[in-house]
């Protein structure tokens, strides 16, 4: 891959001329989708816009509820979050087994 001047500000974001970015931008573009970080481009030395991956954008534009974030880091802690969906209904048909029946 063809080196090109860039540097990183103190966030790590990838900070690059418009020119550069224009002749470079699949390249860019894969990184930031790969790498998971940000595109600063400048032109005449100042930010004029941001290039995110789809994930951050999400992230940003419709954060994580609380309640959700609380029970994916249970999960985590449980170790559960690594669960693949036939794992999911094993557990479930377990928990529903052991509940007594109402009625």
């Amino acid at each position: 891959m063809k080196s090109f001047p860039m540097r990183t500000d103190k966030n790590e974001s990838i900070v690059v001329s418009a020119l550069r970015a224009r002749a470079n931008f699949g390249k860019l573009l894969r990184r930031v989708a790969d790498e998971r970080r940000s595109l600063v481009i400048e032109k005449r030395g100042a930010p004029k816009a941001v290039l995110l991956s789809i994930r951050d954008y999400v992230r940003l534009a419709a954060p994580e509820p609380e309640v959700l974030r609380v029970i994916g880091e249970e999960s985590r802690q449980k170790g559960t979050d690594t669960l693949s969906s036939p794992e999911i209904d094993q557990v479930i048909k377990a928990t529903r087994a052991r509940k007594p029946k109402l009625g």
